[in-house]
C-alpha cells in the first residue's frame, strides 16, 4: 500500500520552465505528505490552449494563427530537455514517482504526451495521445500503438490514458490486457459527466483511477490568448475548473472531485483490491468471451520515413 497524490493546479501557460519549477514545488509538497506517486494534469508543461483558434477555419489559416502556433511550439518540451531533466532530479531527490502531461516537440510536430518519471531512472515511459479531440487535431500529431504500454514500477504497473482517449473502449481494453493497475487519466475535461466515466473505468478494469485536471483562470493566460478566447469570461473566471478525483477498483470515490481551486488530493492505494475484485469480473480474462470478441492491437512504431542502407 502507498499514498498517491493527484495535483489539481494551473500550469504557467506556454512557459515550460516556470511550469516545471511550479511542478517541482508541488512534488516536494506531496512528498512531505508521504506520497509515493504524484499525477499532474494534461499539458502541464507547455500549456493547454483553451479557447485559442490559431486563426483556423475550414479552408483557411491566417498569418496571426501561424504566429500563435510558432509561440506554442517554442513553449513545448522534448523528452531529453532541461524541464524534464530538472523534474527527474526532483523525483530522485524525493522518491516520488511522477506522471505529468506535457506538450512534446518532435521535429516540427507537437504531441500531447504523458510522461512517467521514476526515482533514479528519469523518463521511465511516455504515452503520446492517440486521438486528439476536435480542434486539437489542428495543433497536435497522432500517437501510435508503440507508446501504450504501462510502466513497470515498484508501486505497480502505471498506465496513462489522456482525456477523451478514455472514451475509446479498444484502448481501455488494451490497457487492461497489459496488466495496468494504476490507471492515470491526465485531462482537460472538467465537466460533471467526467466523474461518472472515471468510476465506470475503475470498475471495468478493476484499477485505481487517478484523474488530474487543471484549475486555471482566464487571467493566467497571456493577453494574446485571452483576446482569442471563444467564450465570454472575466480574468478571474475559471476556464478549467478541475474536478480531479481518485477512484478505487470497486468504484468508491476516495478523493474529489474538487472544483474552482488549486489543491492536492490524496488517497491510499492498495493494488490487491483490484486483484481481489477479479473474483467476479475480469474484462480481459474470464469475462471476455474471446470466442466471440477479439481485439488486435498494433504496437509497432509508425514511421513516415524509413532510411535503409544499400
Amino acid at each position: 500500500m502507498f499514498k498517491a497524490a493527484v495535483i489539481q493546479a494551473s500550469s504557467v501557460p506556454f512557459d515550460p520552465k516556470r511550469s516545471a519549477e511550479k511542478a517541482a514545488d508541488l512534488i516536494r509538497t506531496a512528498a512531505r505528505e508521504g506520497a509515493a506517486l504524484a499525477v499532474f494534469p494534461e499539458a502541464f508543461l507547455g500549456g493547454y490552449p483553451k479557447g485559442a483558434a490559431f486563426g483556423t477555419v475550414v479552408g483557411r489559416r491566417t498569418p496571426n494563427g501561424r504566429a500563435q502556433f510558432q509561440i506554442y511550439m517554442d513553449g513545448a518540451v522534448t523528452l531529453d530537455g532541461p524541464e524534464l531533466s530538472s523534474l527527474a532530479d526532483v523525483v530522485s531527490e524525493t522518491g516520488v514517482h511522477v506522471v505529468i502531461g506535457v506538450i512534446e516537440r518532435v521535429g516540427r510536430t507537437l504531441y500531447c504526451t504523458s510522461v512517467t518519471l521514476a526515482p533514479g531512472g528519469g523518463v521511465a515511459g511516455f504515452h503520446r495521445k492517440l486521438m486528439p479531440t476536435g480542434q486539437e487535431r489542428i495543433i497536435w500529431g497522432f500517437g501510435d500503438g508503440s507508446t501504450i504500454a504501462p510502466v513497470e514500477t515498484s508501486l505497480g504497473r502505471i498506465g496513462s490514458v489522456i482525456c477523451w482517449e478514455n472514451y475509446m473502449p479498444a484502448l481501455r481494453q488494451a490497457m487492461f490486457a497489459q496488466g495496468t493497475e494504476i490507471y492515470c487519466a491526465p485531462t482537460a475535461d472538467d465537466r460533471p459527466t467526467w466523474a461518472s466515466s472515471m468510476v465506470h473505468i475503475a470498475l471495468e478494469g478493476r484499477v485505481h483511477v487517478l484523474s488530474a485536471c487543471q484549475a486555471i483562470t482566464l487571467g493566467e493566460y497571456p493577453a494574446r490568448y485571452r483576446d482569442d478566447f471563444g467564450m465570454e469570461a472575466k480574468d478571474e473566471d475559471f476556464i478549467m475548473r478541475g474536478g480531479s478525483m481518485i477512484v478505487s477498483p470497486l468504484g468508491e470515490v476516495l478523493a474529489g472531485p474538487v472544483l474552482d481551486e488549486e489543491t492536492i488530493l490524496y488517497a491510499d492505494i492498495d493494488t490487491t483490491i483490484g486483484r481481489g475484485g477479479n473474483l467476479d469480473f475480469d474484462v480481459c480474462g474470464h469475462y471476455s468471451r474471446p470466442e466471440v470478441f477479439h481485439l488486435s492491437v498494433n504496437t509497432a512504431p509508425m514511421r513516415p520515413v524509413t532510411f535503409e542502407s544499400e
